[in-house]
């Protein structure tokens, strides 16, 4: 039982970081049903940025992750202003395969200018460990701070969406984006500024994610960002709570399959269950289906 407990404690946290990534995806999904494969690069570029900032300038943990998340969120306008504005009209095939370029290209460009190798975050949070039932269970403080930040930006991610006036606009595109455009809403802004936000929750999982590891590299945005994307599709593409369930489900899955010996397929348990749920439920455990106008 107590292993059982303790997987989970650590499935919260890794369920966090993939549920900020997806929401990058479910976010920019829902207003141009695009996947956009950058994103994960964009999550590796927000760890390094708070990497350096640690480490060169000396920076904190909260203004480190405050940057970093503005560093990405402008990152994320760029490459939706410079790769796929142009293509908007194009045909599905062409945006993924502009999606997939521009994640390669990120990824080698940072090996380029930093090398490949493996670095060590440093130590921005102190670190306890609490001793639960006897001792069984360690409760790390890590732990608590990324659940607890992951859940604050959630939260002012759904204000901003539900309550604010570019929420209200970023839904009215996502419903349709030629009636908002006649009602005056700057569709190109909207997309502008649901790529900042889905791109600096990229980058504030990106520091969270090296705070907890310690480690970072430019490759390390391919399988993190592959299994978010997971994560969005299982609780409903298009959807900020499915992207949450569904991020916090794969990270829970993968701690207990590697806790009862199956870490060498932790992989492959998680695509076997996307499959198996899009054979049964197409539009994820969340979502529901819609009829199309012909």
């Amino acid at each position: 039982m107590e292993q059982i407990i303790q997987q989970l404690i650590n499935g919260v946290s890794l369920g966090s970081i993939y549920a900020l990534i997806a929401l990058g995806y479910t976010m920019v999904y829902g207003i141009l049903s695009l996947i956009n494969f950058a994103h994960g690069e964009i999550y590796m570029i927000g760890a390094f940025v708070g990497y350096a900032l640690t480490t060169f300038l000396g920076l904190g943990f909260i203004p480190s992750l405050l940057i970093s998340m503005l560093v990405c969120s402008i990152l994320g306008m760029i490459i939706e202003k410079i790769a796929y504005k142009p293509m908007r009209n194009s045909t599905r095939i062409a945006i993924l395969i502009t999606a997939i370029s521009v994640s390669l290209f990120l990824q080698y460009t940072m090996v380029y200018f930093v090398g490949p190798e493996t670095r060590t975050f440093p130590q921005v949070l102190e670190s306890q460990r609490l001793n639960l039932f006897n001792g069984n269970v360690i409760l790390d403080t890590k732990n608590i701070y990324i659940f607890l930040i992951t859940v604050i930006l959630m939260i002012t991610l759904q204000f901003v969406v539900k309550k604010t006036k570019v929420g209200k606009a970023m839904r009215a595109v996502s419903l349709d984006k030629d009636a908002a455009e006649l009602m005056g809403i700057n569709v190109n802004k909207i997309i502008s500024y649901t790529f900042a936000m889905g791109s600096a929750l990229a980058g504030a999982a990106g520091v969270l994610v090296g705070i907890y590891y310690n480690t970072i590299n430019p490759l390390m945005g391919a399988g993190p960002g592959l299994k978010a994307f997971v994560a969005a599709v299982l609780g409903g593409i298009g959807l900020i709570p499915g992207a949450v369930f569904g991020g916090f489900f794969l990270g829970i899955t993968e701690t207990l399959v590697s806790a009862f010996g199956g870490s060498v397929y932790k992989d492959a348990v998680a695509f076997a269950i996307l499959i198996v749920i899009l054979l049964v439920k197409p539009t994820g455990l969340l979502g529901k289906n819609l009829k199309e106008k012909v």
